[in-house]
């Protein structure tokens, strides 16, 4: 390829577009000088929990935190057992050990990539205490018989929604399928913030109640502490940047959708196999994630040709070194270990040129035409 590169994602011309009224929001926060639980804070968890058509939410300050401190609320903690997938992002992970408890994982449908409802009940015991579905790259997991099982067995669910922001199930927002869900708004997501931030979504009065403890320190009132608590504040600077956002994340879903649905027709018929957005389903398409037979070979070729791509993720985390104390080796799961050699994301992100999509996908095809053994 002629020119500059294709880059994977590219949050500049989002921001250019943006940067008068996130100038704005920025005066305002300064001259308002409530820089930590601000009115600004306030607002966005009101739109937000109105975005994802639930009653609370409860900003912090990451999605790592967003996790642990939903599984807090639900009391999860030494001694206890929660079970998520290993084909994640491994804060997923980290945020269930941050709580004392033990992840346990369950192995994930080969089409959707999301976990198995069917694995499911086999991995609970008596400690099982939560389940953690992954809305792995935007779409959701397959909610419905994941909560019947955990309701069988009186386990709570949280639905790990980092990247998700806007997807739906069967007509219902990611953020309302379950006891509560973590969100991310690292910049790179769907819905960034200039910086780390996270919240928490809930229908539970009470679990809202004790996420706001438990983000500051315990206290209600200053001074006055009612729980152990922690600092995990999401800071007023980022709910106003995240508030010029939100009105146009619908429009950005949208455009995404439509560069999937570009990216599926351009390689149908071919050797890659492009990521499906299952029956019921809403994709939000944070990643568009093919999977291929000769996948290094093929992000070695297209970085020749000054396309950008990711891993998402290269190594499970049943296969990381530091969950290697939990005894899982290679084999236990393998449809997720299958999928972490295969899998390569391609550039995707809102503003992305269709022309630069085009060449993608040429370039891709091109590839299985010089080495068809090794792009399948």
């Amino acid at each position: 390829m002629s020119g500059s590169r294709i880059p994977f994602v590219d949050l500049a011309p989002q921001h250019e577009s943006l940067a008068q009224e996130l100038r704005q929001a920025f005066e305002r926060t300064l001259s308002a000088g409530d820089f930590i639980l601000g009115e600004e804070v306030e607002l966005f968890e009101h739109e937000f929990a109105e975005f994802c058509g639930v009653r609370y939410a409860v900003g912090v300050d990451s999605g790592t935190t967003a996790i642990e401190l939903a599984l807090r609320a639900v009391d999860c903690g030494p001694g206890d057992e929660v079970i998520t997938v290993p084909n994640t992002f491994i804060a997923t992970a980290l945020a269930i050990t941050l709580t004392g408890a033990r992840p346990v994982f369950v192995d994930v449908d080969p089409v959707s990539r999301n976990m198995d409802p069917q694995l499911l009940a086999e991995a609970i015991t008596p400690r099982t205490k939560a389940v953690v579905p992954v809305h792995l790259y935007g779409q959701p997991a397959d909610m419905e018989p994941i909560c019947d099982v955990a309701r069988a067995y009186g386990v709570r669910v949280v639905e790990d929604a980092a990247q998700a922001h806007g997807a739906r199930y069967r007509g219902r927002p990611a953020g309302s399928l379950a006891d509560a869900a973590a969100f991310s708004f690292y910049p790179s997501k769907n819905l960034g913030a200039v910086g780390d931030a996270g919240a928490v979504t809930t229908d539970d009065e009470d679990l809202a109640e004790r996420l706001r403890l438990m983000r500051n320190y315990g206290q209600r009132t200053k001074n006055r502490h009612d729980a152990i608590g922690f600092n995990r504040r999401l800071d007023t600077l980022q709910a106003a940047f995240l508030r010029v956002k939100l009105p146009r994340l619908r429009g950005w879903i949208d455009a995404r959708r439509e560069r999937a649905r570009r990216y599926g027709e351009l390689l149908a018929d071919t050797a890659v196999e492009p990521p499906v957005e299952a029956e019921g389903r809403e994709h939000v398409w944070h990643l568009y994630v093919i999977r291929a037979a000769g996948r290094d070979e093929l992000r070695a070729s297209l970085t020749e040709r000054g396309i950008d791509t990711g891993l998402h993720y290269p190594v499970p985390i049943h296969l990381q070194p530091a969950y290697a104390h939990l005894g899982y080796g290679p084999g236990s799961f393998p449809i997720a270990e299958r999928l972490a050699e295969e899998s390569l994301s391609l550039p995707m992100y809102p503003e992305l040129p269709e022309k630069w999509l085009e060449e993608v996908a040429r370039s891709v095809v091109a590839h299985e035409r010089v080495a068809p053994d090794q792009a399948a």
